[in-house]
């Protein structure tokens, strides 16, 4: 299991600092641009690592209906294209342009409550070459817990969240219990700063006791 030192490098931006927060209110996923059966398999990872995490989903956000959206495409113009996205996506032209540029295939971006924990989650999923050749339910469940948390630029980088078990895409054992730790009731939904993560390893080392 990660120690305090893994488990920072996991909230730390590129910029060095500590940055962690977890959702604050139940999740309501909405999905654009799949058929049905892949609605059902993204809607079905979400569900997993929302359970796992022991956090909540709902029918509807009181505030805004939806508050992980979830969007699918070929080409990052087609964002530009999509009704009242760029009311919720500041300066959605410059990072359409950005990630063009940059030859990306996926994006997410957060919004936070007036108490730093997570509001909403746009995530975006450009079906390039690379991505079809993933299977739906990978890409679902990279998807899942790569919005369970605000992890740092670089967590994955050397590591993907993931690992294969029988040939099914699994949670990485090491990636789940920090995932778990996280929600920990006595835990805080907002960190910024790394002694934070000495909390999360204690629990991770306990398997979830208070420590």
């Amino acid at each position: 299991m990660p120690g305090p030192d893994e488990i920072a490098a996991l909230f730390t931006g590129a910029d060095g600092s500590y940055r962690f927060a977890r959702w604050g209110r139940p999740i309501v996923p909405i999905v654009f641009g799949v058929d049905a059966a892949t609605l059902t398999v993204v809607k079905g990872a979400t569900e997993a690592v929302v359970a796992m995490a022991g956090a909540r989903m709902a029918e509807t956000d009181m505030e805004i209906g939806a508050n992980l959206m979830i969007f699918f495409f070929r080409d990052w113009q087609e964002l530009l294209e999509v009704p009242n996205l760029d009311q919720m996506i500041d300066g959605l032209q410059d990072v359409v342009a950005r990630l063009d540029d940059a030859g990306a295939n996926q994006y997410r971006t957060f919004r936070f409550d007036k108490d730093g924990a997570i509001r909403a989650c746009f995530c975006f999923i450009r079906m390039d070459a690379a991505l079809d050749e993933v299977p739906a339910d990978t890409i679902a469940l990279n998807l899942a817990v790569q919005m369970i948390l605000t992890w740092g630029d670089k967590a994955f980088a050397g590591h993907a969240p993931l690992a294969q078990a029988q040939g099914v895409a699994v949670v990485r054992p090491d990636v789940a219990a920090v995932i778990r730790a996280a929600y920990d009731p006595v835990m805080p939904a907002v960190a910024n700063d790394a002694s934070h993560a000495l909390r999360l390893a204690a629990r991770v080392a306990a398997g979830g006791a208070q420590a």
